[in-house]
């Protein structure tokens, strides 16, 4: 089995094809008009970091999550996405993988792009991983930031019942990002998913339609499919040196 050391050197040697995706998907989005070539800017935050922060559970990361990071950042001009792996999502009843293997693959898969980090503070964190709480770890440790959470759009129907959803918004500007077989609501349809919540502070972006999920990516390792192109090949490495959704063990 190779140590995740060597897994790394070997994502920053594959990271260019990685790269070549995620530049040509984002070229594609420019030459629709789904992605600017001059991000919104707000001249009170011009001395600020714009800090991407994208949670989830990353079981595992594939390319659709890389690609929605890069949306919102070339979008909103991010000087930074960290990727921070839930570690007891209180919206998942079906159970996760380990909290340690979803962030060594998120490391792998972020190898080589110097603007993606990984943040372990929810896997390190006892208890359930509630967003409001890690938002605001990150303003006292970074005050000169403005932030901005990346989530799917589809996720904006259940976002009241978040825990302290009006904190998450006084916190971060929302980014609600389409995802495979969800289309985006009408901007004047905001109000109706978010209800008393201040709509001000989210924002509708669109990245292309890639049909690829957590789900179909552990279904094709339970049935032995191979994973090329829709998650790094360091990633899919990763999951079968250690057997992940591996049900015949």
């Amino acid at each position: 089995m190779l140590p995740v050391s060597a897994l790394f050197k070997r994502g920053k040697s594959e990271a260019g094809a990685g790269q070549l995706i995620l530049h040509w998907v984002v070229f594609r989005l420019k030459a629709t008009g789904m992605v600017t070539t001059h991000p919104e800017t707000d001249s009170q935050w011009d001395n600020f970091m714009r800090l991407g922060i994208f949670g989830g559970t990353f079981d595992p990361i594939h390319y659709g999550h890389l690609i929605l990071a890069e949306t919102c950042r070339q979008e909103l001009a991010l000087d930074e996405v960290r990727f921070v792996p839930a570690g007891n999502p209180p919206h998942k009843t079906d159970g996760v993988s380990d909290g340690h293997a979803r962030a060594d693959m998120v490391q792998l898969a972020v190898s080589g792009y110097p603007e993606f980090t990984v943040d372990r503070r929810e896997i390190r964190r006892s208890g359930p991983s509630f967003t409001f709480v890690t938002l605001e770890e990150i303003r006292r440790e970074m005050e000169n930031s403005k932030l901005f959470f990346l989530m799917g759009a589809d996720s904006l129907k259940d976002f009241p019942t978040w825990r302290k959803p009006d904190r998450i918004l006084q916190l971060s500007v929302v980014l609600a990002v389409n995802r495979p077989g969800h289309t985006l609501p009408e901007p004047n349809g905001i109000q109706s998913l978010a209800g008393e919540l201040d709509t001000s502070r989210i924002r509708l972006l669109s990245m292309p339609g890639t049909d690829i999920s957590g789900t179909d990516v552990r279904n094709r390792v339970r049935n032995g499919q191979g994973l090329r192109f829709l998650t790094p090949r360091s990633v899919e490495v990763f999951l079968t040196e250690h057997k992940l959704y591996d049900e015949s063990l």
